[in-house]
């Protein structure tokens, strides 16, 4: 009679969880994000037991100042890679035991929120005055405020948005002037004169932002400096005989910058030449310029640029002193390798006059013409200066030709088309004009007989920089700067709001005047420096001399803003932000330049510290050809699909996976990747949190493969969080998906469901196993619960006790320490070694064991048993486990072997299992065919006795 084969699965205790398979992320994140927003912040920011001020820094605390996004604008891939990995630090902070201050913040003033606002204006052919073009900037960066907020909080970031801070605050600019009063009290603050862009068709002041560059029709023409006759004799020169007395040429395309000419420009590392004719110019340029006949002879003399320094040439247009300069800029590419400097008209012309204290001669007005300080200054020769006084500098270009022809200095001259700046409004050619601007400044000494650069430099000494080489990309910044010019001629923005003294043209600085201002701001916002007289805006004790003032109508660099966050925002009863210097300040790499530099900048100036102990860069977001993105190229990413197709979590696994200290790529494809990545750490939760229903304590006892696995995990776990700690997350998500991928999931779990599937529910083997479980559950979901916060919260949910303890929540999840039996697993070679002959006879014996199956011999290794040298009869029990096969035995007679393996100079025996399939368990250990094998019958028994009880 043929035997009908029982089913046994209701008899397993198979794994068992409601926490999702698949987590629907775009569907369910909003809700639970929507309840962080009324505990989550408050939760990490809550005062820590043991937080205690220690030498006047706080112990136990963390602050990361966040570097305000500017709020104009949706939010784009960069904001979320710079916004979440600022996450990932406050978190893991926070789940390292810390009280976590995170205030986040927007950038509300300057260009390009004016920009948009003006060309609303535009297209309502609408004029507006200075305060309704501030009002309609204002009210736009309140609603990108607002929408960037609502797309932070989206990618599931925890900070205190309910109290943001935001430049444009009444107090917030009652506080940046504050800053800036200091600056000047500390004194580094001056006025002088600097090119900038200036448009003289709508006689303003322009932006890099405003200026667009087109072709340009110019005349390029070389001219002859004759030099003075001692500058002839300290050379040498008179000892050779030249056509003409030597000469200095060089060459320009913009001839009316001539007569502002105060020096001409060598290249300190090249050599120059005495030709026949007269002309001296650079060696690798001689052979050129004869070429095309702009010079005749033959080199007489070749003389080191260092020698002509600080001699001097004569101007032909006005007889005017030119002292020879140097200067890294000048090229051998084109010219005469000596270049004109007028530094009323050009920034490089500017900072090298600045360095030899050459007057800045600007004889320019608004409207672009020459104005009367030509006569004043002897610009031109007294026989023709008046036909130039208010002629338009384009239309004077001819005339100077003409004079410069007359002289025999014009010796070439062309028309070139080139590319030149233009005004973005009025597409007219701009012109480099110096105005007065507001300075701070780097060389002055000013603390302890120490100049600001001099301090700056110290405090990036005093700074942690990751990556390392960022302290030499932001000391050369410093070393090299020149002073710092904070003022801008725009409209929205912080006002310098200085009264300037009419008599001396000096500001007036005193204390009883500006903390009358700064109440004023605080009170009613910087608007009122335009709404009000001069009268209105002065203290009581004051108003008698407003006859005398004029107000200072510049308003504030936006990087001034921004630099000074730290002072409106750190240590300020407006914000539960935290203590300065802040403990991090975190943004892109370019921001050396920008945020970095004005933060420590201000900091110093003020403090004379740097304002952060830690600086944190990133790369830029590109595709995955390395390509920028454009929206042209159609790679552009927005987070809000990215979101609502795949969920913030892809979101946020992205950045953690990604060496985010370098460009970092981003794609569908590559996301697709990311979200395998979620998936096998989701599933291995899930199985984790299967397999640990019904444990109610851990247990204190570990069979050798436990202790082995906690070992190991302990070990991984510890690596992961000191690269945590280091912020490099991606070696860190390397580390912790290698050993949840070939230890946890490739052999711990694969070896223990034997066990948890079909030991009872009583059995010792399978409490321990639940408990390391548990165990590691609890240790992976806390070293995630930074980055996949979400997720780690919606586990908890699913969670026994045993592995949340008293958490609601993931903010309450606190870790859960390793046995500290554990710690011993090595501290004799037994353990270990046993480990390590069981790992290596499982590699070799899985390679044979695929071919098996392959040639379909067996369809599992449980269909096999091992012969063992008698060596490790002792570990007889363990290697089975790890090789999962039915039985191993030691030394034994058997036929039919399947295959050998040959370890340490041992050889191993693999033969096909002698004993029946266990209908139950599937091992090969039953002594009848379709009867339960010994174990499965006494776990049976035990559920009959259960079951009758």
């Amino acid at each position: 009679m043929e035997q009908v084969q029982k089913d046994y699965k209701d008899t397993l205790i198979l794994p068992k969880t409601d926490f999702p398979m698949k987590g629907n992320l775009p569907q369910k994140e909003p809700e639970r994000y929507k309840q962080w927003r009324e505990y989550a912040y408050h939760t990490m920011n809550k005062t820590k037991a043991n937080t205690t001020k220690t030498n006047n820094s706080i112990s136990n605390t963390f602050a990361l100042h966040d570097g305000p996004p500017y709020a104009n604008g949706h939010l784009h891939v960069g904001h979320a890679l710079n916004k979440i990995l600022k996450d990932f630090i406050v978190k893991y902070h926070y789940f390292q035991g810390k009280q976590v201050f995170y205030t986040p913040g927007w950038d509300c003033h300057g260009l390009p929120i004016e920009q948009q606002v003006s060309s609303a204006f535009e297209a309502e052919k609408k004029i507006p005055t200075k305060l309704e073009i501030r009002s309609a900037c204002r009210k736009h960066a309140e609603k990108f405020v607002e929408i960037q907020k609502k797309e932070f909080l989206s990618f599931g970031i925890v900070g205190d948005f309910d109290n943001p801070y935001k430049t444009m605050k009444y107090k917030f600019e009652a506080d940046i002037y504050r800053a800036l009063v200091k600056v000047a009290q500390a004194g580094l603050l001056t006025q002088r004169s600097k090119p900038i862009f200036w448009s003289w068709a709508a006689k303003s002041a322009l932006a890099e932002a405003e200026v667009e560059y087109k072709d340009k029709k110019s005349d390029s023409i070389f001219v002859a400096f004759p030099l003075q006759q001692r500058t002839i004799q300290v050379l040498g020169l008179e000892a050779y005989d030249t056509k003409v007395p030597p000469y200095m040429l060089i060459w320009t395309t913009t001839p009316w910058t001539l007569p502002s000419n105060v020096a001409i420009a060598l290249n300190p590392h090249e050599a120059y030449v005495l030709v026949s004719g007269g002309a001296i110019i650079a060696e690798k340029l001689y052979a050129k310029l004869k070429e095309r006949g702009i010079i005749q002879g033959e080199i007489l003399a070749t003389l080191d640029s260092k020698s002509f320094e600080k001699q001097y040439a004569i101007n032909p247009l006005n007889n005017r002193d030119s002292m020879l300069i140097l200067a890294e800029y000048v090229s051998m590419e084109d010219g005469s390798g000596a270049v004109h400097n007028a530094p009323g008209h050009g920034e490089d012309d500017y900072f090298t006059c600045l360095k030899y204290d050459l007057p800045v001669i600007m004889p320019v007005d608004d409207s672009g013409c020459f104005d009367e300080s030509i006569i004043m200054l002897g610009l031109f020769e007294k026989e023709v200066i008046d036909e130039f006084v208010g002629s338009h500098i384009f239309k004077a270009q001819k005339r100077i030709l003409e004079i410069l022809k007359d002289k025999k200095a014009l010796l070439h001259h062309e028309e070139i088309l080139h590319s030149y700046p233009h005004c973005w409004r009025t597409n007219k050619p701009i012109i480099f004009r110096a105005t007065k601007q507001w300075f701070i400044l780097m060389d002055k000494p000013y603390y302890n007989g120490k100049t600001l650069r001099q301090v700056a430099l110290q405090e990036i000494e005093n700074t942690r920089f990751y990556p390392k080489n960022g302290i030499n990309r932001i000391k050369s910044m410093v070393e090299n700067r020149p002073d710092w010019c904070i003022s801008r001629q725009r409209d929205w923005g912080v006002p310098i709001a200085f009264f300037i003294d009419k008599e001396s043209g000096e500001p007036v600085i005193e204390e009883i005047l500006t903390s009358h201002i700064e109440s004023l701001f605080e009170a009613h916002g910087c608007d009122v420096w335009w709404e009000r007289e001069i009268i209105d805006l002065l203290p009581d004790s004051y108003k008698d001399k407003a006859n005398l003032y004029e107000k200072n109508m510049h308003i504030l660099d936006v990087w001034f803003d921004s630099g000074s966050t730290w002072f409106a925002v750190l240590n300020n009863d407006s914000y539960n932000s935290g203590h300065a210097p802040a403990d991090v300040y975190l943004e892109g790499s370019d921001q050396h330049r920008g945020w970095f530099q004005s933060s420590l900048l201000l900091g110093c100036a003020i403090n004379h510290k740097a304002p952060f102990k830690t600086i944190i860069t990133h790369g830029f977001t590109i595709d995955e050809k390395s390509e920028k993105m454009s929206k042209s190229k159609g790679n552009v990413l927005a987070p809000s699909k990215i979101i609502s197709e795949s969920g913030s979590e892809i979101l946020r696994l992205w950045v953690a996976l990604s060496d985010y200290q370098n460009d970092v790529k981003i794609s569908q494809n590559i996301l697709k990747q990311v979200s395998e990545n979620y998936l096998k750490l989701r599933n291995t939760i899930r199985f984790l949190l299967a397999n640990t229903q019904g444990l109610t304590k851990i247990c204190d006892r570990f069979s050798i493969i436990d202790e082995w696995v906690l070992h190991e995990a302990k070990q991984v776990f510890n690596e992961v969080n000191s690269l945590f700690s280091e912020y490099d997350f991606s070696k860190g998500f390397q580390v912790l998906n290698g050993f949840i991928t070939a230890t946890l999931s490739g052999i711990y779990l694969d070896i223990c469901k034997d066990s948890l599937y079909c030991d009872s529910p009583s059995s010792p083997k399978r409490i321990a196993i639940q408990s390391v479980f548990a165990i590691l559950a609890n240790n992976i979901l806390h070293l995630l619960a930074p980055f996949l916060t979400y997720t780690i919260d919606e586990a908890l949910d699913y969670a026994s006790s045993v592995i949340k303890g008293g958490a609601k929540n993931v903010f309450e999840l606190e870790k859960m320490d390793i046995p500290s039996s554990i710690n011993d697993f090595d501290s004799n070679a037994e353990k270990p070694n046993s480990i390590h002959l069981c790992l290596n006879l499982r590699s070799l014996f899985n390679e044979q064991v695929d071919k098996l199956k392959k040639d379909k011999i067996v369809k599992s290794s449980l269909e096999l048993s091992l012969s063992i040298p008698k060596k490790y009869e002792k570990d007889k029990e363990l290697i089975a486990d790890f090789l999962m096969v039915s039985e191993c035995v030691c030394e034994a007679s058997m036929n039919d072997i399947l295959f050998d393996i040959e370890l340490d100079n041992m050889i191993y025996h693999i033969y096909k299992a002698t004993k029946e399939k266990c209908p139950r368990c599937w091992q090969f250990k039953s002594d009848l065919s379709m009867e339960v094998c010994d174990r499965c019958h006494q776990v049976l028994n035990l559920q009959c006795k259960d079951s009758k009880r």
